[in-house]
């Protein structure tokens, strides 16, 4: 995900530009699909909602594994494409329902700059509540309702997501 958006900017992107944009993906996902892309874990922080393990990735000094195969260390702020590709379908972990998700992201948000997302998360995601210098978990029920469902309804898919979670652990487990 983090790959796409680099490759569409063409150049560095400031960190919290970056996990804007990943955190509105997983959330037009949850609209389109009922499940996030990433399967990471939505807080509140101060400047807005994000995916925790991701801005983990991001902040860490730790070079090993898929992350650092394609981004680079935060510097100055700003993330980059250590790994040069010629076409998006090199992003193979990625469907083409996936892509579409990611472009639209792109074509609606990518022109903002990352004050303008941070002000825009804070204004029109309603699931975002200022935790005071703290963070918390965004509940997915909050989310689904915050993109129109019904309580009930959302209180299901959210359920939905905890269990898929719960079996994706438990598969980890016995491998």
């Amino acid at each position: 995900m983090a790959a796409f958006f680099l490759a569409r900017a063409q150049a560095p992107l400031p960190h919290l530009k970056l996990i804007k944009l990943l955190y509105l993906a997983d959330r037009e996902s949850m609209a389109r699909f009922d499940v996030p892309m990433s399967e990471d874990r939505a807080v509140a922080m101060p400047h807005g909602p994000v995916l925790s393990a991701t801005l983990d990735l991001i902040k860490s000094q730790n070079r090993t594994g898929p992350w650092s195969e394609w981004i680079s260390p935060l510097e100055n702020h700003e993330v980059r494409l250590v790994k040069a590709f010629t076409d998006l379908e090199d992003l193979e972990e990625l469907s083409h329902s996936e892509m579409n998700v990611l472009d639209a992201i792109w074509q609606e948000f990518g022109h903002m700059s990352k004050y303008q997302l941070r002000d825009y998360t804070h204004k029109h995601l309603p699931e975002w509540e200022d935790p005071n210098g703290s963070s918390f978990t965004i509940n997915p029920k909050t989310t689904f309702m915050a993109l129109g469902q019904r309580e009930e309804l959302a209180e299901s898919k959210a359920r939905d997501l905890l269990d898929r979670a719960m079996l994706g652990r438990t598969i980890s487990e016995l491998n």
